[in-house]
């Protein structure tokens, strides 16, 4: 009777917590709305996605947070919430690699929460050039895999795009092998799937389906499509997919690394401000001259800023010329980083500064 009447308090407590909470939230939404209205009467309607603020908030409450919920379950949680405010002022349209299903659509949901008005488009340059228009004032496209390496369509697109990186975003990719009802291994003629993923799981695919056809296709949803409509094929996709496509999952994590993960890159036309924990991409092309690499590195080792990407890609300018992606930690309108560009923009035939935007959040 004793641990009834305990329960029976306690379960009060926590409805008494949820009344509260449910206040609170309402409470912040009115807010937000509030905002919209001062931004809208001081003719800033186009902005009230402000990259800046919405990561301050989020590692504020990483930092704050007391526990016992986890540091990942808070920033979950509080970027739904900014999500679902933002669309009380004005409903954010976001471009992904579709069709629906795909990983870029989870990372999309995870850098901007459900709330946004996520459109599929069927390549990474209809990305480009639907952000470019303003159709969608936000697009996600992949950009590296920490097994398979960089992503040439993306890269190639900033070579030909004004756009501007936004943000980042990293997702933990966990691939699957799905089909369209429960069946032996051995019924798998066929497995489709996007390049990368089959690349990401090739030393599985060799252990247990050798014998199989393997076929690329445009994404991992699109792989799922196939499997539900040809007999004897299988795709290799994530959880979101076989939901979507009515497959079964035949077998789970798949993927040769454990800790297989893709960056995605936010890309817009507005500039984001500095947060103090960022990241500068750059595009640049040098001379070709002896030590042309040397003095455009250089100054962002004196300077004491880390590097932590370069990629270089065929110009398509002539044989053997190439553009270089370099990252960069820190933010453009930093001093130790502005002298280093004006010191490199000295130094190269090209440079075009791709972004400065806040580093990703677990």
């Amino acid at each position: 009777m004793a641990n009834d009447l305990s329960l029976t308090a306690l379960r009060k407590q926590i409805d008494d917590i949820d009344d509260r909470v449910l206040e609170l939230l309402n409470q912040r939404a009115r807010c937000a709305q509030q905002v919209a209205e001062t931004k809208t009467a001081a003719g800033e309607a186009d902005c009230f996605y402000r990259p800046e603020r919405e990561i301050e908030v989020l590692r504020r409450m990483a930092e704050n947070n007391p526990g016992p919920l986890g540091r990942e379950a808070v920033i979950r949680f509080f970027r739904e919430l900014m999500s679902e405010c933002l669309a009380l002022e004005k409903p954010l349209r976001v471009a992904f690699l579709g069709p629906e299903g795909t990983f870029s659509q989870q990372a999309a949901y995870k850098h901007f929460g459900h709330a946004v008005q996520a459109t599929p488009l069927p390549a990474i340059d209809e990305i480009f050039r639907a952000v470019e228009s303003g159709t969608c004032p936000y697009g996600v496209v992949p950009v590296e895999n920490s097994t398979e390496g960089m992503i040439a369509h993306t890269l190639d697109s900033f070579v030909r795009s004004d756009l501007i990186i936004a943000g980042e975003v990293h997702l933990r990719i966990h691939h699957n092998l799905l089909c369209k009802q429960p069946a032996q291994m051995e019924a798998v003629t066929e497995v489709f799937s996007h390049q990368q993923s089959l690349g990401q799981c090739r030393n599985w695919l060799d252990r247990f389906l050798p014998n199989a056809k393997r076929s690329q296709v445009a994404s991992n949803a699109e792989a799922a499509r196939c499997a539900a409509e040809i007999p004897g094929a299988a795709a290799i996709a994530g959880e979101v997919a076989a939901a979507i496509y009515g497959l079964e999952i035949l077998e789970r994590n798949i993927e040769d690394e454990p800790d297989n993960t893709t960056r995605f890159l936010v890309i817009g036309s507005q500039p984001v401000g500095p947060t103090g924990h960022d990241k500068t991409s750059l595009l640049l092309s040098t001379r070709n001259d002896p030590g042309a690499l040397y003095r455009v590195i250089e100054p962002f080792a004196r300077l004491g800023i880390s590097m932590t990407k370069i990629e270089s890609r065929p110009s398509r300018r002539g044989m053997w010329d190439y553009f270089f992606f370099i990252d960069v930690e820190g933010h453009q309108a930093d001093l130790a980083l502005g002298q280093a560009l004006a010191e490199v923009r000295a130094q190269v035939s090209t440079l075009k500064v791709l972004g400065s935007y806040p580093r990703a959040l677990s």
